[in-house]
């Protein structure tokens, strides 16, 4: 199927695609309307450890959901779904080091996995839309540029390591509103954390990206930096786990929870 049949799905039907073997691509622009999340995945032993780095770094990390040990089914923000087969790329991290990219975990998975569902900033892109706020990665059908910064989480744990930013160029006139808009959906990184140059948090080149694809800068755009929920790939290579499972950048978990369910009053 191509993205665009994809995109006028809801959301059980398109991670019955994915659970099929059916979709594998990128998920920036679908089920618009809908909340997404990133996923990270760890053994019960560093669980707790890793649920604290969470609540000391909500930004990054604003957790949705946490399975119980062993049992990969969601109750509550997609009752039913299984995170082993229902996002469409997977990635797996051994003492800190990637070792494979696979489109489901059933082979990875363990009695004593915990997984966590961490809010998205693509869950905002439907409300920025609404607001005439243009989002060229959308329009181009590209994944959103993702860079690590020079900007340190709060550690926790064996948990430490460079906050991860996703960027969206907006024209200069509508950076006020893009901030106003994004401030209300905290459960999925709300404004962002910096705007401007991104020399100053560590980025030398826009076009160079560790995730994602480069973006297309237009005259009169400024660059707006949202954390990002790969934050915790990036904390894997800095604090080597022995196990970490993660989605690949863009490749998200679709929810049946609206977007406005996570939006502040």
């Amino acid at each position: 199927m191509t993205k665009e049949q994809v995109k006028g799905l809801a959301p059980r039907e398109i991670r019955k695609l994915i659970r099929e073997g059916k979709w594998n691509g990128d998920t920036a622009g679908l089920a618009r309307g809908y909340a997404q999340a990133n996923l990270a995945i760890l053994p019960k032993s560093l669980a707790f450890d890793f649920l604290l780095f969470c609540q000391r770094n909500p930004k990054p990390c604003p957790v949705l959901e946490v399975t119980e040990p062993g049992n990969p089914i969601l109750s509550q923000i997609a009752k039913g779904a299984n995170v082993c087969t229902d996002i469409p790329r997977y990635r797996i991290y051994e003492k800190g080091k990637y070792v494979a990219e696979v489109e489901n975990i059933k082979e990875y998975w363990r009695k004593d996995l915990v997984a966590f569902l961490i809010g998205c900033s693509y869950t905002f892109e439907n409300a920025l839309l609404n607001a005439n706020i243009p989002l060229k990665h959308i329009q181009d059908g590209t994944g959103v540029p993702v860079y690590i910064t020079n900007i340190p989480c709060r550690p926790a744990g064996i948990f430490s390591g460079p906050m991860v930013v996703s960027m969206r160029p907006i024209p200069q006139h509508l950076v006020v509103r893009a901030v106003q808009v994004t401030s209300r959906f905290p459960a999925t990184h709300g404004a962002p954390v910096y705007i401007g140059d991104p020399q100053k948090i560590g980025i030398s080149d826009l076009k160079t990206v560790d995730w994602g694809d480069p973006p297309r800068m237009e005259k009169g755009d400024v660059p707006l930096f949202w954390a990002c929920g790969v934050t915790p790939q990036a904390v894997a290579m800095e604090t080597k786990p022995e196990l970490m499972i993660t989605h690949k950048a863009g490749h998200m978990f679709i929810s049946d929870v609206r977007d406005e369910e996570l939006a502040a009053l």
